[in-house]
């Protein structure tokens, strides 16, 4: 199989930045953190801390009330 490219590209840089911090996670996880700041973005969190992936994912008290609710509208 065929190496993609971009997949190299960012495997690389990853690897390149952690190398920097010799490894250490809540080294690289404060850099992180700093350029977000540095960036001038806005980043948004829930209050939980949990990130947009798991935001995105539908909850179980969610997808019954959904159910529930088609099964109302159709019958």
């Amino acid at each position: 199989m065929k190496e993609d490219p971009i997949v190299a590209e960012v495997r690389r840089i990853r690897q390149e930045h952690a190398a920097r911090f010799g490894y250490d996670l809540d080294l690289i996880v404060a850099d992180l953190k700093a350029q977000e700041q540095a960036s001038g973005r806005q980043y948004i969190r829930s209050e939980d801390g949990t990130t947009g992936d798991r935001l995105a994912q539908p909850s179980a008290a969610r997808l019954s009330s959904a159910l529930r609710t088609t099964r109302r509208c159709w019958g």
